[in-house]
């Protein structure tokens, strides 16, 4: 049976943190740094083959720098070899945008969806959605999505 990692993410580490104690783990070893020209760059500290992967990353604050470490982070553990890469993502990125309320506009939360399992997800835990078709949008393409209510506390 693979072991659980924990990994934090830039934009909520306090919040990983509790997670972890919460657990009884230590925070995986994640190093997250930007290159002169502001690309991102994740570098996973330890070995995620076989594991079982939870990655703590919110769609707040940087929004879309906060994404592309998310995408970037899920998709170094899946090349590693993690069994499964589940993305735990407080407040879900784009998810205003749920549905075409006019001609030409994007549903960007279903292309968010999309990245997280292009990059290797197999699972999303959230909280809270904008709307309920975006929960029926992640099904599908995702595994499965877990909503929490902001009664949940840790």
């Amino acid at each position: 049976m693979p072991n659980i990692v924990l990994f934090s993410g830039s934009s909520h580490h306090d919040l990983s943190q509790k997670v972890a104690d919460r657990l009884g783990l230590d925070l995986g070893k994640v190093i997250t740094k930007k290159f002169s020209n502001q690309e991102t760059c994740v570098e996973i500290g330890e070995s995620v083959r076989g594991e079982d992967v939870y990655i703590v990353q919110s769609g707040c604050g940087e929004i879309n720098d906060n994404l592309m470490e998310l995408l970037i982070m899920i998709n170094a553990c899946k090349i590693a070899s993690a069994s499964r890469v589940t993305a735990v993502i407080p407040c879900f990125p784009y998810a205003r945008q749920d549905k075409k309320d006019k001609s030409r506009a994007p549903i960007s939360a279903k292309l968010v969806a999309n990245m997280l399992s292009v990059a290797g997800a197999d699972h999303i835990i959230t909280m809270d959605l904008h709307a309920s078709q975006i929960q029926v949008r992640l099904r599908p393409q995702d595994g499965e999505c877990m909503i929490k209510s902001p009664r949940f506390r840790l």
